[in-house]
């Protein structure tokens, strides 16, 4: 069982920036593919980005792709996203994923809310 706890999440002016923190508690973080997804009002839940498990290597959607990073710190079981050049359209609910490398469920956080002002 894995549980995934976000913060960081705010309200920023266009421009901003704000880091998330997914802490997680449960075994072999390192093993788990992570990603962060967002839920804007009246949209479908949204990929953002994610971090694999063996190498860190990263992919971005492209709407966020050269403002945001992805990382992760195993030692301290937390992965982070780091939003730069912050828009009102990331306006959103940010929800940090985790799925074993091996397969199986996806674990989900609560969620953090961003909003963006103009």
């Amino acid at each position: 069982q894995v549980q995934l706890v976000e913060s960081g999440g705010g309200l920023v002016q266009a421009g901003g920036s704000l880091r998330l923190s997914c802490a997680t508690s449960g075994r072999s973080f390192s093993t788990y593919n992570m990603a962060w997804f967002r839920l804007a009002p009246g949209k479908e839940r949204e990929f953002v980005a994610a971090v694999i498990w063996s190498d860190s290597s990263t992919t971005y959607a492209d709407s966020v792709r050269g403002r945001f990073t992805i990382s992760r710190d195993n030692a301290k079981n937390t992965m982070y996203l780091q939003m730069n050049s912050l828009k009102p359209e990331d306006t959103a609910i940010y929800y940090c994923n985790a799925r074993h490398y091996m397969g199986g469920r996806d674990y989900w956080g609560q969620g953090t809310q961003v909003t963006v002002s103009s």
